[in-house]
């Protein structure tokens, strides 16, 4: 998988969806707005976003921590969270 995290520092929820992809064992890019990306370049890029974290895997927006756990659970990795 190709994991981009778009985070904002003291994000607790950004912290949380870091640790899921630890647990499955998936490498991750991190995106820090403010140091790495303006949060005005951010909005341009992805207007729809909601919040932080934002997620993208291989491509496609998955977006927040809720809908990243739901995406691996659907992907299969359900049992491995749990086992956390």
């Amino acid at each position: 998988m190709d994991i981009k995290i778009y985070t904002i520092p003291g994000c607790h929820y950004c912290d949380k969806v870091k640790e899921l992809f630890n647990i499955i064992g998936e490498q991750y890019s991190q995106v820090i707005i403010g140091r790495d990306l303006m949060k005005s370049e951010f909005d341009v890029e992805f207007p729809a976003a909601a919040g932080f974290p934002h997620v993208i895997i291989d491509g496609k927006e998955i977006g927040s921590m809720q809908n990243t756990a739901k995406y691996l659970v659907d992907k299969g990795y359900g049992k491995k969270l749990r086992q956390r």
